[in-house]
């Protein structure tokens, strides 16, 4: 499992180098996030869930069912959005209520 920074989207606020509990993300030389060894992600997807410019995919891997998919996160207000995109493109959307998070 694993994480693809698009450097196009950063904009290089530092959130993501924060929560990254394994210290994997780091600045380049334009102040932009990047993801200094891919193979060491243990794919927490914490970084996902602070980046607020959907500047980072997580890769879904045939281990856990993915074949492929990206996962990606939107956050609108008390609301994520978890967007999964198979290797065909097709989108299917996950809509979460923050406030419902520990509801169950």
């Amino acid at each position: 499992m694993s994480i693809k920074i698009n450097s196009n989207r950063c904009v290089g606020c530092g959130r993501c180098i924060e929560v990254c509990p394994g210290n994997l993300i780091k600045r380049n030389i334009e102040g932009k996030a990047f993801m200094k060894h891919e193979k060491d992600c243990w794919g927490c997807t914490a970084c996902i869930k602070e980046c607020v410019v959907d500047a980072i995919d997580f890769f879904l891997g045939a281990d856990i069912g993915g074949t492929g998919s990206t996962l990606s996160i939107q956050s609108k207000g008390d609301l994520n959005i978890w967007k999964v995109k198979d290797i065909q493109g097709n989108i299917q959307e996950i809509v979460i209520n923050k406030k419902d998070a520990n509801k169950y």
